[in-house]
């Protein structure tokens, strides 16, 4: 097999970008790299290669990619160019000498990128204010708000790899920006000059401590009840979680949660998970392990930047385990629309998550929506939005003053949930029981195939619409197409739905999967709960091979 070999046209483009960087460091890096190519080893040509094929595209929500030297990574030269793109794009809306508010988390990077954002918008004409510190998400969303900002950047990965970091956008309603935003910023990051030539200025203020204090005392004010007794275990995941959830705790009257010593501090390298998702097998072993050792009520995991939320409870053989998003975000909801005194209340999930809410707003009199997948649709639902959330552990509790996952916000209105409920000497389990009598046996999964070359998700799509499948689980299937607004394929039988899109995050197909089994009393939910487990793991195996998983 041929040896990849250095092109001109790869190392002028390489010296191009060294002499336009703007931070040492990252030259240095770059030639490095450049000369080991032009050494001849072998690794270092598609290494570079890799590197220089960027920009780093600016999705829906912002930017995210590996902390390297070069267009296609994150570094100081990339956050320069795009934040110049940024300020010409709120310029062109009218922004033009507005707040905006920059954030940050405590991945590597996250600082200096945090710095060259403010920098740039400073000598930009518009009125910075960053963060004190390493901040969660949520505290970015609702400073946007509160403090009436134009918009406000948020630097994090969320809880990608330890490599990675990110940019994340919000507009001046406080929420993740939407089409067609992101491409008129890629123009106009595209049009930007090179980042030594990129106006920035130093002496960006810095808010105290109040704007975290005006968002935890809006975070106390989400319990709905008066119980209070209960022993919470938590995790933040290295991440930026740990004294907020704290503070939001004991400000709203619980006693302070005993967290998992090992991952309560921030730290970039993620030392003890392999993956720092809640979401990922094992990464929650730590904290459930600590819920057995002190008898706890509710175990509570955040991300990283703490704007995802997942909740362990007790299972009914005494063993600790995570509940899963559909989980959690039926049970905020029941007790979001049991005790709002909002007129007309909304809540909202998105076309992947169960369809449980829907019949839970029914029963209340509620509105109902489904979006794309995405807080940015989420967050947009409609007038009167009192919750949301997402079946990958994103719930949004307080959409008034946080349009976004809000992972601390979650956990207090859950722990108000589980007080109430332990006051009355019942669990969240016995909470999803309740639901599943009055509404039916939902359970939801997942099958994803990961791909080695992306052009495979198309064609598996494109084979997908030109034959899709006349029955799934032995009932007569209904497909909707819902291109153009989305790649996505939904195909509907009697008490089952599967959704197929391709994944925005990870080279992979995902389908997800639900199966509803009516209860006819609760002495038939033990039944129907086996009943839709089975017809669940064989609507699995027969998704799998139809996506040749």
């Amino acid at each position: 097999m041929r040896e990849p070999r250095l092109t001109p046209a790869l190392r002028d483009a390489t010296f191009r970008w060294i002499a336009d960087d703007v931070d040492p460091e990252s030259r240095a890096e770059l030639q490095s790299v450049l000369a080991a190519a032009m050494g001849g080893d072998p690794a270092a040509v598609p290494d570079l290669g890799d590197r220089m094929a960027g920009p780093l595209r600016f999705g829906t929500a912002g930017l995210r990619g590996p902390v390297r030297a070069g267009p296609n990574g994150m570094n100081v030269a990339v956050v320069v160019r795009t934040t110049a793109g940024v300020a010409e794009w709120l310029r062109r809306h009218g922004h033009a000498g507005g707040t905006v508010v920059v954030g940050r988390d405590a991945r590597h990077g996250s600082a200096a990128f945090a710095a060259a954002a403010a920098e740039v918008l400073t000598a930009a004409g518009f009125a910075v204010r960053t963060l004190p510190g390493p901040q969660p998400t949520p505290v970015l969303a609702f400073a946007v708000r509160h403090l009436g900002a134009v918009a406000g950047i948020q630097i994090t990965a969320s809880h990608n790899p330890p490599a990675d970091n990110g940019y994340k956008l919000y507009d001046s309603t406080g929420a993740q920006i939407v089409p067609p935003a992101d491409t008129e910023i890629e123009a106009a990051i595209e049009a930007a000059p090179a980042a030594v030539s990129v106006p920035r200025a130093p002496g960006v203020a810095e808010l105290g401590d109040e704007l975290v204090a005006a968002y935890l005392a809006t975070v106390a004010t989400l319990p709905r009840g008066t119980a209070r007794a209960l022993r919470v275990v938590a995790t933040a995941l290295h991440g930026v979680g740990a004294e907020p959830l704290t503070r939001a705790l004991t400000t709203a009257g619980f006693d302070p949660p005993r967290l998992v010593a090992e991952q309560a501090d921030p730290d970039p390298d993620f030392p003890t998970v392999a993956f720092p998702n809640p979401e990922e097998p094992g990464a929650t072993d730590l904290l459930l392990a600590l819920a057995e050792a002190e008898d706890a009520d509710l175990a509570v995991a955040l991300d990283p930047d703490a704007d995802r939320c997942a909740l362990g409870v007790r299972d009914r053989d005494g063993r600790w385990r995570m509940l899963g998003g559909d989980e959690t975000g039926v049970l905020l909801g029941e007790h979001v629309l049991s005790t709002t005194g909002a007129p007309d209340p909304l809540v909202a999930t998105t076309i992947v998550s169960s369809s449980l809410l829907a019949d839970i707003a029914a029963a209340h009199g509620a509105r109902y929506a489904e979006t794309l997948t995405g807080f940015k649709w989420l967050a947009r639902a409609g007038e009167g939005l009192v919750f949301a959330y997402e079946e990958a552990i994103g719930l949004c509790v307080n959409p008034e003053f946080v349009r976004d996952k809000d992972g601390i916000g979650a956990a207090v209105l859950a722990a108000d949930l589980a007080a109430t409920l332990r006051e009355r000497g019942r669990t969240l389990l016995d909470a999803l029981d309740d639901l599943a009598v009055r509404h039916g046996v939902h359970r939801t999964g997942q099958v994803a195939l990961r791909v080695d070359r992306l052009d495979r998700i198309g064609e598996l799509m494109t084979a997908l619409r030109s034959r899709p499948p006349a029955t799934l689980g032995g009932a007569g299937t209904e497909v909707d197409d819902l291109l153009p607004d989305a790649d996505v394929l939904r195909m509907r039988g009697e008490g089952l739905r599967v959704v197929v899109r391709p994944s925005g995050t990870e080279p992979k197909l995902k389908a997800y999967l639900e199966v509803t089994e009516p209860v006819a009393d609760p002495a038939g939910l033990a039944a129907a709960t086996a009943a839709a487990e089975r017809r669940l793991a064989d609507l699995t195996a027969e998704v799998r091979a139809l996506l040749g998983a």
